[in-house]
């Protein structure tokens, strides 16, 4: 029998809900290990996760048989849940409805992984809605801005 293969790797980005500074740095590497247990229970393993307290950038490989929506509807639903429940201060948190969902090659893997690894450098001088309209542009997304925020 024939085999199908792949090799499909994606950038998401998320914010929390109305960008909130809701990801403590502390809580950062176990936010970042349980996200990873996400993708690795969803044959999807994260190569790189990063962000800053509203937001996070993953890049990973999307198992053939598994839809972005459903993805990330998984680790949005179990991670907020995993964070209400780490601390009593969290209890309100929430993740933005939407995402941004881009296809890139292997050829800017690298790159992209060094961006992602930059990101509280970065929004030193950039905010995130500033970063995702020059994602959602580099990417050729059309996009009406009344409906990517929430």
């Amino acid at each position: 029998m024939p085999q199908s293969l792949s090799n499909i790797l994606l950038h998401f980005v998320f914010s929390t809900k109305n960008r909130e500074p809701l990801i403590p740095p502390e809580l950062e590497p176990e936010l970042y290990a349980y996200i990873a247990a996400i993708h690795k229970n969803m044959a999807c393993p994260l190569l790189k996760i990063g962000g800053t307290e509203n937001h996070l950038h993953i890049l990973c490989l999307l198992e053939r048989v598994v839809t972005v929506s459903k993805l990330l509807e998984e680790v949005k639903k179990s991670s907020s849940k995993w964070i209400k429940n780490k601390d009593d201060r969290l209890a309100g948190f929430a993740w933005q409805v939407g995402y941004g969902a881009f296809s890139i090659g292997m050829s800017n893997m690298e790159a992209l992984e060094q961006y992602i690894m930059r990101q509280k450098t970065h929004h030193q001088q950039v905010s995130f809605e500033d970063e995702y309209r020059a994602l959602l542009k580099k990417y050729r997304v059309e996009w009406d801005e009344k409906y990517v925020w929430d």
